[in-house]
């Protein structure tokens, strides 16, 4: 007899969330690491406010679940468009 997945409830508890305006991504093969940090016009510096570290599997999840949802979003509200040219190095750190 097949089982039936088990959904999952999420508490928040007191947790706040952050904005983040720059997220900088490194791995290593057995982890990525994704670094959220804001960055204000104008400054060179950005401050990291959460760093979240994930299996190369759930990394890849979440790649595929962001997906899905911006192609759901963009179904609803239309196309997310860059203002200028996006920067062809976003969010990667060598």
């Amino acid at each position: 007899m097949k089982q039936q997945p088990q959904g999952i409830t999420l508490e928040l508890g007191d947790i706040e969330g952050v904005y983040s305006n720059l997220a900088v991504i490194t791995h290593s093969p057995a982890e990525f690491i994704v670094d959220f940090a804001r960055v204000m016009p104008g400054m060179s510096k950005a401050k990291v406010y959460a760093r979240v570290i994930m299996t190369p599997q759930h990394a890849k999840l979440l790649f595929k679940a962001l997906q899905d949802n911006i192609k759901k979003f963009e179904e609803k509200f239309g196309e997310v468009k860059f203002v200028g040219e996006p920067p062809t190095n976003i969010g990667f750190k060598k």
